[in-house]
């Protein structure tokens, strides 16, 4: 299969079957990006996973993205590739802030980490997480490291494990 046609086969496999979800596809360079209605993502994942022509069976990594000034706000980023047919794969949706987003660790149990780390650094919700809460900072840390209106200096120069005095 030539590159040309894995791209056609994962531009229009999806875009047909979804055409009312997709809102917009972008390819750079053989990738192919899809922004998708966040409503319809799982069925897209079960879809991307199952369809014999795709195979999706590997979640790469699951991101957040912060657009401070634009509405909404964040996007959440799932790359996706198929080990068995060698080709990969990008959705995006978008969240709004307070918005949830719906969890795909139901589609692939690998999600469930990089979706714990994208609500710990961005405070984005995932609806149907099996088990929501913070990985790399403790539960009572005020706020969300990887938004742009996070302030540089703050609360890492006030939290101290050892309860030693900063000067």
């Amino acid at each position: 299969m030539t590159p040309a046609d894995r791209e056609e086969i994962l531009v229009n496999k999806v875009k047909n079957a979804f055409r009312d979800a997709v809102m917009e596809t972008a390819v750079y360079r053989g990738e192919v990006t899809h922004l998708v209605d966040k409503m319809a993502l799982r069925s897209i994942c079960t879809f991307l996973k199952t369809d014999p022509d795709l195979k999706m069976n590997y979640i790469v990594d699951v991101l957040g993205v912060d657009y401070q000034t634009r509405v909404p706000r964040f996007d959440v980023v799932y790359h996706l590739y198929s080990i068995i047919k060698k080709h990969r794969i990008r959705l995006k949706i978008r969240v709004a802030e307070g918005e949830a987003a719906p969890s795909v660790t139901s589609v692939w149990l690998g999600a469930n980490w990089p979706e714990r780390e994208v609500y710990d650094m961005f405070g984005i919700v995932f609806e149907g997480h099996p088990g929501l809460k913070r990985i790399y900072l403790p539960e009572d840390w005020e706020g969300f490291p990887l938004r742009k209106d996070y302030p540089l200096r703050g609360y890492k120069d006030r939290y101290n494990p050892y309860g030693e005095e900063k000067e």
